[in-house]
């Protein structure tokens, strides 16, 4: 029974083995080696690519986002955000995910489609990705690394990060903040400045 056991483990440490090689590369490539966020691409929801270096100069608010969550009415105080503010150097970019819940289950095209009849979202979309663990985006990777694991990884849908117009993550705010709040208000008038 001992030497069973024994070889059981044995087996079982080598089959983590490669996933471990392959954990660690992942984790260290590019988010070890991007300076900013606009070393970062996506993918856009639309098709084809979204290079956050398309966004210099320019405060953006990167937004995970969920079709059935709780927060999702809050697509609307984003495309009210977007709107007050694009034209003073603001990006607003939902980012969906699957990653709490199961709340994002449909494809890129479906929920493209959700949020321009439910809520006339024009803002850039990315396709939907991972924004935590092993596999969550290099960009998710970098901010966690940047801001530490508390403040640095979404913990919910509707998780927002401020990205600074020189590519620096300045500030990250929980699902709870409305993006009309005085709080959020207030940190992207901060970056809008540094703009200027």
């Amino acid at each position: 029974m001992a030497e069973r056991r024994m070889i059981l483990a044995a087996l079982a440490a080598i089959a983590t083995l490669p996933l471990i090689a392959e954990t660690s590369m992942a984790a260290s490539s590019t988010p070890g080696t991007a300076m900013s966020a606009h070393d970062f691409s996506f993918d856009a929801i639309e098709g084809g690519p979204l290079p956050l270096a398309r966004f210099k100069g320019k405060a953006v608010l990167i937004v995970n986002t969920a079709s059935l969550c709780g927060y999702t009415p809050q697509y609307e105080g984003l495309q009210k955000l977007w709107h007050a503010r694009r034209d003073k150097g603001l990006v607003v970019l939902g980012v969906p995910s699957n990653d709490f819940g199961g709340q994002e289950p449909e494809a890129d095209g479906k929920i493209k489609e959700f949020c321009a009849v439910n809520f006339a979202v024009d803002f850039p979309m990315t396709a939907k990705v991972r924004v935590r663990g092993p596999d969550a985006h290099p960009l998710y990777k970098w901010i966690a690394q940047r801001l530490g694991p508390r403040e640095g990884e979404p913990r919910w849908n509707f998780h927002k990060f401020l990205i600074a117009p020189d590519g620096s993550v300045t500030a990250a705010f929980g699902s709870a903040i409305e993006p009309l709040s005085v709080e959020l208000g207030k940190a992207i008038d901060a970056a809008l400045k540094r703009a200027n």
